[in-house]
């Protein structure tokens, strides 16, 4: 392949804003290839939570596939890609790729990822957790999936929105493989000096 290839999939879970900052940053390096999959609910949620279009989210993508096509060129293992993120992972498109119910393009895609081997970074968003969400959640762990729910960490002091999402889009890029700079790596800090101890 010319090109390194990523493959991304957006369902109807809340946070579109994690699908959005990672498609612009994996646009912004210049040297991959990035395939959308957006289903119909991720293009309702784009809407209702972002300034964006679908169609403006569909334009960060080098390819963009349809949800129904299952024929598509990701959804093979032939396909050679560095992996595939989900973001965000709705329950519904989790419980797909639990349990191997591949009659969408992002569930073959991802299970295509696992049967090769390769990363499936999957930004599942959904609290509280029952039984079923937990269930589901080890089962894709035990199929090699890595399962990565946007979390805010607050060691890098966030003081916007956008700084709390760009530590989760940073994270998922580490399990990728790719270098960024969306996130500081942490070296530690020199501890505090307690008021009389010599410098």
């Amino acid at each position: 392949m010319s090109r390194r290839r990523v493959v991304v999939g957006m369902s109807g879970s809340t946070g579109a804003l994690y699908g959005i900052r990672l498609l612009e940053e994996l646009r912004a390096r210049g040297d991959l290839e990035v395939h959308l999959v957006l289903s119909t609910p991720a293009k309702r949620t784009i809407v209702e939570e972002t300034d964006y279009t679908p169609a403006q989210v569909e334009a960060l993508a080098d390819v963009v596939h349809d949800n129904r096509d299952i024929g598509a060129s990701i959804a093979s293992g032939s396909f050679r890609t560095l992996g595939m993120v989900v973001a965000p992972c709705s329950v519904k498109t989790l419980s797909d790729l639990a349990n191997c119910h591949a009659d969408t393009l992002i569930a073959r895609a991802g299970d295509v990822t696992l049967k090769e081997g390769r990363p499936l970074i999957v930004l599942f968003r959904e609290t509280p957790l029952h039984a079923g969400h937990l269930k589901q959640m080890l089962a894709l762990c035990e199929m090699g999936g890595i399962l990565l729910p946007p979390m805010p960490a607050f060691y890098n002091r966030p003081r916007t929105v956008l700084d709390v999402v760009n530590h989760t889009v940073g994270r998922a890029l580490d399990r990728l493989g790719l270098e960024h700079a969306m996130v500081p790596e942490w070296t530690g800090r020199a501890p505090r000096r307690s008021e009389g101890t010599p410098a």
